[in-house]
């Protein structure tokens, strides 16, 4: 009885063994992997405008060509804005052209009219000045009637040199820094437009790259905030395997690095190449752990797949053999 009793325990302590290097060999094997997921680029499209969706075209999950539209938001209150700024540099045009031709013939004929006109008074008034100049000579006018000749002598002397004057800022033409300034405004109308044009195509959101239409966040009708986005689009590209590295190979694991790289459905290993490795672990600070513990920090990584790789879909899972370095 007691012999049966010690060849159980025996067999016991035996399958303890050999159950805990089954897990010790496990674990080591776990170490050697970088584990993650096949990824491609992402591209957001977010909402320049507060505006309702009044078109979504393509289908999520269809595939999209660069220049196709995604989405198309209201344009009403931003074409009124553009018809606006439109008017203004139409405004500002005519009057650049106003200041660059000068005045109108109609305008130098009528102030040269009024030229003639206060010459014609003028003369008038000194041919009267002299007749009363004479009279007060002879005392047969008092001298107020003179004082009142020479008020009018010298007031129709002051309204030719206006009429003048005004003739000759007509014909001088507009000044330089005046046309300068128009042309300025007309610039500054003239970029105004462009700017309410590229706001009004942005409302149109385009596919600015081959790929896959992964997800509309908004439905048709509904009203997205600035900055919202949109549309995503998963790039037409080889994707790449986004793995976690375990800290004892993170010095192995550098830019240029090759990797074995197995993925599920997958027979044969695929070449990998590191391209980013992060330098700070994603998951506990190693300060706030043991020695032991601080083997357990995983460092994300980017490695790149050949063309091969291209027909793969995103999210499979994929292990990085971390022990066979190429």
């Amino acid at each position: 009885m007691y012999e049966y009793f010690a060849m159980g325990t025996k067999l016991h302590i035996a399958l303890i063994f050999f159950i805990l290097s089954i897990l010790t060999a496990c674990s080591t094997e776990n170490r050697e992997q970088a584990l993650g997921t096949l990824e491609r680029e992402r591209i957001t499209f977010s909402a320049t405008a507060n505006e309702i969706i009044r078109e979504l075209p393509i289908t999520e999950g269809s595939a999209v060509q660069a220049g196709d539209v995604l989405a198309r938001l209201d344009t009403k209150n931003q074409q009124a804005v553009l018809a606006h700024a439109v008017a203004e540099a139409a405004k500002a045009q005519a009057y650049l052209l106003k200041l660059s031709n000068g005045e109108r013939q109609e305008d130098v004929a009528a102030a040269h009219a009024r030229v003639d006109r206060a010459q014609a008074k003028l003369t008038e008034t000194l041919q009267n000045y002299k007749r009363v100049e004479e009279l007060v000579k002879k005392k047969l006018l008092s001298q107020s009637e003179k004082d009142s000749a020479i008020a009018t002598r010298d007031a129709a002397r002051a309204e030719l040199d206006s009429a003048k004057e005004e003739f000759s800022k007509l014909t001088a033409g507009t000044r330089p820094e005046e046309i300068e300034q128009a042309q300025a405004a007309h610039a500054a109308a003239i970029a105004d437009v462009s700017l309410q044009q590229q706001k009004l195509d942005e409302l149109t959101i385009i596919a600015t790259r081959n790929g896959i239409l992964d997800n509309l966040p908004y439905n048709l009708g509904e009203r997205v905030q600035v900055n919202a986005i949109v549309a995503i689009i998963q790039a037409d590209l080889v994707p790449y395997a986004r793995v976690y590295v375990p800290a004892p190979y993170r010095l192995t694991v550098i830019p240029g690095a090759q990797f074995p790289v197995h993925i599920d459905g997958v027979k044969e290993p695929l070449q990998g190449k590191v391209r980013w490795v992060a330098t700070e672990p994603s998951f506990t600070p190693y300060y706030a752990l043991t020695e032991n513990e601080r083997a357990r920090l995983m460092y994300l990584a980017e490695i790149d797949l050949p063309e091969s790789a291209q027909p793969l879909p995103s999210g499979l899972p994929v292990q990085v053999e971390l022990a066979r370095q190429e």
